[in-house]
């Protein structure tokens, strides 16, 4: 528990993305240290805490209930006591609602402690073979509403781009990829740390080619690079 500050710490903790090994020995610590987790889904954060002997009580937090937690979890640590908040995989905060319970929390000037860890942003950039030295992470594309605008606007873009997908739209994102921004050096990462973990390289419409012919399973990372035809893939 917190014993300087008047209100409690949130921590927030980073969790493996595929492999339960990718894990800090500090993020095992937190976990077992405080007194309650918000998880995105209390059914795959309890497979990780059973992993490592993790006994925590857990609360869910997530898009849709959000907003009635936050009071519950703001009371909590207005009362003292530290938690820790985790995402299914990866960093909190990154394309789901914990920025809206770090905004509140700041707000009551509780301490908001991040213990960093496995990011599928990173993880994908690094083994993508496309330029690090820039890069813009766009998260899911509108499914509608939104999209071709999103799109347009970076058209011009020359840091590598970034975008979470799931397997049943990866095909459909490909294609306005290609009509929108264009077709330029692309990498998909699917199932990342994972048994069945593949990265294909080529260009947007190779890809989609690909992708036409092979099922795809898992939550993949889509990067796109500069319109450059220096920067390709043999």
């Amino acid at each position: 528990m917190n014993q300087q500050n008047k209100t409690g710490i949130v921590y927030i903790v980073s969790t493996p993305i595929g492999n339960l090994n990718d894990i800090t020995f500090r993020a095992i610590e937190i976990l077992k240290s405080v007194p309650l987790i918000a998880a995105e889904d209390t059914r795959k954060t309890k497979i990780l805490l059973n992993r490592y002997k993790i006994s925590t009580p857990l609360i869910s937090y997530y898009e849709h209930n959000h907003f009635s937690r936050i009071d519950r979890i703001i009371a909590h640590l207005q009362d003292g006591r530290d938690i820790a908040v985790v995402t299914d995989a990866g960093t909190p905060g990154v394309s789901d609602p914990a920025y809206k319970l770090i905004r509140e929390a700041i707000d009551i000037d509780a301490k908001v402690e991040s213990i960093p860890g496995a990011s599928a942003v990173l993880a994908a950039l690094i083994s993508s073979g496309l330029p690090t030295d820039r890069f813009i992470f766009e998260g899911f594309l509108p499914p509608k509403k939104g999209r071709k605008k999103r799109l347009l606007a970076l058209e011009q873009e020359t840091a590598t781009i970034i975008f979470f997908e799931n397997p049943k739209r990866i095909k459909r994102t490909l294609t306005d990829i290609l009509e929108y921004v264009g077709n330029r050096p692309a990498v998909v990462c699917r199932e990342l740390t994972k048994v069945y973990e593949e990265i294909i390289r080529g260009t947007v419409d190779e890809l989609l080619a690909y992708f036409s012919k092979h099922e795809v399973r898992g939550e993949c990372v889509i990067l796109i690079g500069k319109d450059d035809k220096n920067v390709h893939f043999k």
